[in-house]
């Protein structure tokens, strides 16, 4: 038995797929203490009796929808237009429009690709440090994923069996806090480039609004729905995924009606994997509970760490470490199941703690030396690494500063969830 693990690990080593690798050790584990295999696919199915999985693979095919289409030259004139005139405001517009796009796409190098195409020339034109520019773009790519509808909160909430409305309204808060902080620092470097003379132009305001009428109001309309009472997580990304539709195909006509086969294609694989990986975990996790692994772990820390702050001061470092090493959607599905348990044990909020697992990871993504974020740009760019490490170290000493307030002040996370009930 211990030989066919090893053999599992090699694979994963090799570059198996995941779903691959925990299932094997899931049924590996079971046989060795003698329960029946088929437990597994029991596990696997149970899945499909959560409702709010329905709205992950609508979420993503709108999610591929923008991200195909217009809208991101669409966001970036109106936020132009509205900010243009701030001193050091294109860093800021640049901030908010990928944390937008991100927050629909939920793919980081999506982010990357499709806006720093846009944003890094402009930038540098407007007259911005190119290292600063580098790092902006690079850090922004993941910025979104505390904002709904981030498929990563979905996810969370799949595994940690929490409430995903819940989780929704926990990373506003936070998410803008990390918003804010960027752009403090984006308007600092900005006041010494000297700026063009802006003049509002009522026509321009106009156009731009024109131009992004039909995509101003998504937003309003997935958190004005779910918290308005109208529909749940999942209803609400069903009309967001047929409102898109409409938008880009018939309004804008971004993509024809022979690219949607491909979009709807691209946008299933995504799913299929996630849910593969998921199916898989579900049976992994009844494994680990069922023979009491987080109990004995929480034993364990407990021996040598008695106090929460210093829990939550050990699990954002090792929280950080498997940003680095893991994409997100694989760091979710192999850790929340073990850290949940022990969480709560310490007496942290599973919405909060959920909070702080995506920060971390958020932060992982371009983190030096092998942060996701860091590669995509290097390729996007043409730039040399050791370039990126230098130009995000700035935003991600902010970033760090948030994730201590995020951490140790529960109530940004958890004030919006107790006030609106």
């Amino acid at each position: 038995m211990a030989f066919l693990k090893l053999i599992t690990m090699i694979m994963a080593l090799l570059g198996a797929p995941l779903f691959v690798v925990i299932g094997a050790l899931a049924l590996l584990s079971f046989y060795a203490i003698g329960v029946d295999l088929s437990v597994v696919v029991i596990e696997m199915s149970r899945l499909a009796d959560t409702p709010v999985l329905l709205s992950l693979p609508l979420f993503i095919f709108a999610g591929t929808l923008l991200s195909e289409s217009g809208a991101p030259r669409r966001m970036l004139a109106l936020s132009d237009v509205l900010l243009g005139w701030l001193p050091g405001g294109l860093g800021v517009i640049a901030l908010l429009v990928c944390a937008v796009f991100t927050a629909f796409t939920g793919a980081s190098g999506v982010t990357i690709f499709a806006m720093g195409g846009l944003l890094y020339p402009a930038l540098l034109k407007d007259g911005y440090p190119e290292r600063f520019s580098l790092g902006l773009i690079t850090t922004s790519g993941s910025l979104g994923l505390l904002f709904p509808p981030s498929l990563p909160l979905i996810i969370y909430g799949v595994i940690a069996e929490t409430s995903i409305d819940k989780l929704f309204l926990a990373g506003i808060v936070p998410g803008l806090l990390m918003l804010g902080l960027l752009s403090g620092y984006s308007l600092w470097i900005g006041r010494g480039i000297a700026k063009k003379v802006y003049r509002f132009s009522w026509p321009q305001t106009r156009q731009a609004l024109r131009e992004a009428v039909w995509e101003i109001p998504l937003p309003f309309l997935i958190l004005g729905g779910i918290y308005g009472g109208f529909f749940v997580a999942g209803e609400a990304a069903a009309i967001t995924a047929l409102y898109v539709l409409i938008v880009e195909v018939l309004i804008y006509r971004d993509i024809a009606f022979r690219q949607l086969s491909r979009v709807m294609v691209r946008s299933m694989v995504l799913f299929g994997g996630i849910l593969m990986i998921l199916a898989v975990s579900m049976a992994s996790t009844n494994y680990l509970v069922d023979q009491e692994v987080p109990t004995k772990l929480f034993e364990l820390i407990k021996a040598h760490v008695t106090n929460k702050y210093t829990f939550l001061l050990i699990l954002n470092l090792f929280l950080l470490v498997v940003g680095v090493m893991l994409d997100i959607f694989s760091a979710l599905v192999l850790v929340v199941p073990i850290i949940i348990p022990i969480a709560t044990l310490y007496g942290v909020d599973p919405v909060h703690l959920g909070i702080i697992f995506l920060t971390n990871l958020q932060i992982g993504y371009c983190t030096p030396p092998v942060g996701l974020n860091l590669f995509l740009a290097s390729y996007c760019f043409n730039k040399p690494i050791i370039e990126l490490y230098r130009a995000t170290l700035p935003f991600l000493a902010i970033l760090l500063v948030t994730l201590g307030l995020i951490t140790y002040y529960p109530a940004l996370s958890l004030w919006l969830v107790g006030w609106l009930g």
